[in-house]
């Protein structure tokens, strides 16, 4: 088929560009500038010129395309963020989730695609430690501040997504090459100089996603009907107590200190606390059932170590 994919040149767009190419696929990539137009080709892609702020330029470059599916994954997330400034750091993924995915849906619809694939977050549930959060679980009904404009504008990502007939993959955190936890990512050099603490109790479970298990999930959708939202994750959720020892031993970096949550409370704000603390694990049971899909790494044990094993000594 041919497929439209917006944020074409992001982490998970550079696996999916080579993957949708070499299963047959006609693949068309959103670029907004000439750098990302030379990456999109080098991908192996045909280039469509656009911002996806600008509707009208952007109904034009899908019409141009006639692609049978849209993949949407915009954003602008930067390289660290700052927990206390999550809406400052977010600000520009947040309206490309809002306007962008507006945009991108109504040329979408006048372009008569039948197919829309959407990327969202699996760590948007409702905290509870202990039990991994399924698609019908509720979302996080009182976020914390700094989140809470992030929280917003996944809510209409996915709610503009099922009004369009389309699938949400709500994915974990994501590792991988150009990723924070990739080889050189900010937050593994941040383990590796010792300065990300546990906070609290730890509590708070990840779900994890490699890049290209991310990659391989929005292709098997390419070939479903599924609709609505799914949790594109690894099979063990861990609370960050579990993993980060692991990851720090992984980089032959300090063991992670532990601080209390009040005085956390003063550096990372109520979003670190919760981050540390409240996150919720998901279950990608639905996924690997309707997507006939399964992930590459099924645990992050795995994907840590084929990806980390050498970052302490590049």
């Amino acid at each position: 088929m041919r497929a439209f994919v917006a944020g074409a040149t992001g982490v998970i767009g550079r696996r999916l560009l080579p993957l949708l190419t070499s299963q047959g696929h006609e693949v068309i990539g959103l670029a907004r500038s000439y750098g990302a137009a030379v990456e999109v080709e080098l991908l192996g892609a045909v280039v469509a010129e656009a911002d996806a702020l600008d509707s009208s330029a952007l109904s034009r470059a899908v019409k141009d395309a006639a692609p049978d599916a849209v993949v949407h994954l915009l954003t602008a997330i930067p390289a660290r963020i700052n927990p206390r400034r999550m809406s400052r750091d977010l600000a520009q993924t947040n309206r490309l989730r809002t306007e962008g995915t507006r945009n991108l849906l109504y040329a979408a619809e006048q372009a008569g695609v039948k197919r829309i694939i959407s990327q969202g977050l699996a760590c948007i549930y409702e905290p509870n430690t202990w039990v991994p959060a399924t698609e019908v679980t509720p979302l996080w009904r009182d976020p914390p501040r700094q989140f809470a404009p992030v929280f917003a504008a996944l809510r209409s990502l996915e709610e503009r997504t099922r009004q369009a007939d389309g699938l949400v993959l709500r994915l974990g955190q994501l590792y991988g090459h150009g990723t924070i936890y990739g080889r050189h990512g900010s937050f593994v050099r941040q383990v590796q100089a010792g300065k990300i603490p546990l906070i609290g109790s730890g509590d708070g479970t990840f779900s994890f996603t490699h890049v290209g298990d991310a990659a391989s999930a929005i292709a098997a959708a390419l070939h479903s009907q599924v609709r609505g939202a799914l949790n594109v994750v690894d099979d063990e959720p861990a609370p960050i107590r579990e993993w980060l020892p692991v990851l720090a031993e992984l980089l032959e970096a300090p063991p992670p200190k532990h601080i209390p949550v009040a005085l956390a409370r003063l550096t990372a704000g109520a979003w670190g606390v919760a981050f540390m603390n409240q996150l919720r694990g998901a279950d990608n049971a639905l996924a690997r059932r309707t997507l006939d899909w399964a992930p590459h790494y099924s645990s992050w044990r795995q994907g840590f170590a084929a990806e980390l094993t050498h970052a302490a000594h590049p």
